[in-house]
């Protein structure tokens, strides 16, 4: 095994994926909020961070290439699972968690098929894009957790009122439009890989 900095840094990207959940198990509002909003956001700094490092440094290795992915893939599904508990299964947080969730787990498959089949397909600038926004808006979401609880918003959805919070709004756009974004990359990742495919087996 390869302990590198760079990956170092996507290691601790899983490790805080699995202390994430656990802090709501151990505290209590709004301080499980606040570690989850510290947690989350620190590893989508390091997910810039580690990438950039083990190019500049000349530190890429195969360990790092399989642990990326993985540890950005684990730390969102877990965040957006514990978003939508936080927010009641609320359908402004679920539906957009969901096509997420879906679209990341059919590329990933798509990716592996492709992968038997010697076929790479690289990020496209857009998708780079859907993560930074989707990234964002979890840290926003889970920020407006803390605040809610904390007593710091007037109006929030998780309080029993019917109006969201200025950074619960935020957050939920933010979602959404990562949600659109991720639905967009999606189908040009499944047009764009399945098309190759049929183009290799019709020659």
């Amino acid at each position: 095994m390869t302990w590198t900095l760079p990956n170092a840094l996507t290691f601790a990207r899983l490790l805080a994926a699995a202390i994430l959940p656990l802090g709501y198990a151990v505290l209590a509002h709004p301080w499980s909020d606040a570690l989850a909003f510290v947690l989350f956001t620190a590893a989508s700094i390091t997910d810039f961070f580690d990438g950039w490092l083990a190019r500049r440094w000349g530190q890429t290795t195969a360990l790092g290439r399989l642990l990326d992915p993985i540890a950005d893939k684990a730390m969102v599904a877990v965040a957006l699972l514990v978003l939508c508990g936080l927010y009641g299964a609320s359908w402004i947080v679920l539906v957009p968690a969901a096509i997420i969730m879906v679209r990341e787990f059919a590329v990933s498959g798509l990716r592996e098929f492709l992968a038997d089949r010697q076929v790479v397909m690289p990020v496209s600038l857009l998708a780079k894009w859907k993560t930074t926004v989707q990234m964002t808006a979890i840290a926003v979401l889970l920020l407006a957790t803390y605040l809610n609880f904390g007593g710091y918003q007037t109006s929030c959805i998780i309080c029993g009122r019917p109006a969201l919070g200025l950074v619960d709004l935020i957050g939920v756009a933010l979602l959404w439009l990562g949600a659109v974004m991720t639905a967009i990359t999606g189908w040009q990742y499944f047009a764009r890989g399945m098309g190759t495919v049929m183009g290799e087996e019709v020659r």
